[in-house]
């Protein structure tokens, strides 16, 4: 088996889950809605288990070649700017890199040494340092607001400053600095556009309205928006955020990329550093106490059941029907109780029940006895804790 995936599509069997290795993540499925790093992102999942489900909601259209980069850069070189603001380190660099190709990269330094250079963040500090400038100020939460209320504390009327802009524009950024009487020049290094393949997003909206997924991850606050217009175009906006705000949780690796979700009344998770290693970390900690049924023997951890032997993924559904017996503690369930709970959409019938939980038996093996059928009530967990 390959371990090649395309968009849209969960990761297939790693050598790992072939062979009994168990990692912190093994059972459960991912969705990664970054485009830029996704695959060190998908990387850091994958070795601890996690099955992941790409579907970048974004992708990122350089601006090498656009009029409106070039014009910005050469009216900061021809009138150099009072200050000038990098966002992200991506960003900082690939302006430089554009100017250099222009021949512009030298009147661009030197018109911004004589300007006052802040940086949102650590990445951006060390894009700026190492193009040969040094920051003024650097806001220790990366956070675009506390930059902004730095610069409104300084007198503007007449001062003229650049804003290096990070996939969209930063349009509240722009009016308040106007409104303190300053000239803003708008500096677009790169743009978010539509994602390549659409019908991956959509994907990754039915698997969590399905709960097949079993936590999204975004890395930036446009994938968030682009994720909850993808669920509205398909009619399934109120059925995903209900997902997300109880079943299926999100993680963002900042302040900044969670605003959208929790405008929509979604919680959300986000590590202390906005670091790609911080968010896998927040994800190792949450997902096992989301997610995880002791049922003596072994453990259901997501899909996946964890003992002495290899995991053994179990499908969505079967995964669904026997975390849900072990959620009620050894209590019979009708079948009607179990369809109303296990099925995403409580669709179905007692026969649809029968079948699964046949299925389920045989995906058990050994362990089939777990799931125990009650003549003429239903079906419970034996053993349950």
């Amino acid at each position: 088996m390959g371990t090649t995936s395309r968009t849209g599509t969960t990761r297939p069997t790693t050598h790992d889950e072939r062979h009994g290795t168990v990692g912190p993540l093994t059972g459960f499925t991912v969705g990664v809605t970054a485009a830029r790093r996704r695959e060190e992102l998908v990387a850091l999942l994958t070795r601890r288990g996690a099955r992941v489900l790409e579907a970048p909601a974004l992708r990122m259209v350089p601006l090498g070649d656009d009029t409106a980069l070039r014009h910005a850069t050469e009216r900061c070189a021809a009138t150099p700017p009072d200050y000038v603001i990098a966002t992200t380190g991506v960003g900082w660099r690939g302006w430089m890199s554009a100017a250099e190709g222009w021949g512009l990269a030298e009147p661009l330094l030197r018109a911004c040494r004589t300007a006052t250079v802040v940086s949102r963040g650590p990445k951006a500090t060390g894009a700026v340092r190492a193009s040969g400038l040094a920051e003024a100020f650097s806001p220790s939460t990366e956070a675009s607001q506390e930059l902004l209320a730095w610069l409104l504390a300084r007198d503007l009327r007449g001062r003229r400053v650049a804003v290096q802009e990070h996939g969209a524009p930063l349009e509240h950024v722009g009016a308040a600095l106007r409104e303190r009487g300053a000239e803003v020049i708008e500096v677009p290094v790169y743009r978010w556009g539509p994602p390549e393949d659409p019908a991956a997003l959509r994907r990754l909206v039915e698997g969590a309205v399905r709960r097949e997924v079993h936590a999204v991850t975004f890395t930036s606050a446009p994938a968030a928006v682009a994720l909850l217009e993808a669920a509205a175009s398909a009619g399934l906006r109120e059925r995903l955020l209900a997902a997300l705000r109880r079943d299926v949780p999100a993680f963002c690796v900042g302040t900044l990329c969670a605003q959208p979700l929790r405008e929509a009344g979604v919680p959300v998770h986000v590590p202390e550093r906005g670091r790609l290693g911080s968010l896998v970390r927040a994800l190792e900690h949450v997902l096992p106490q989301h997610a995880r049924r002791d049922l003596g023997p072994v453990v259901l951890q997501g899909n996946a059941l964890l003992g002495e032997d290899a995991p053994v993924w179990l499908p969505p559904l079967q995964a669904a029907v026997l975390r849900t017996l072990a959620e009620a503690a050894g209590r019979v369930l009708s079948r009607t109780e179990l369809l109303h709970r296990a099925w995403p959409d409580g669709r179905g019938d007692g026969h649809a029940v029968e079948v699964t939980v046949a299925r389920l038996r045989k995906s058990l093996g050994p362990r089939a006895a777990l799931v125990r059928t009650v003549p003429k009530r239903g079906y419970c967990l034996a053993g349950a804790r």
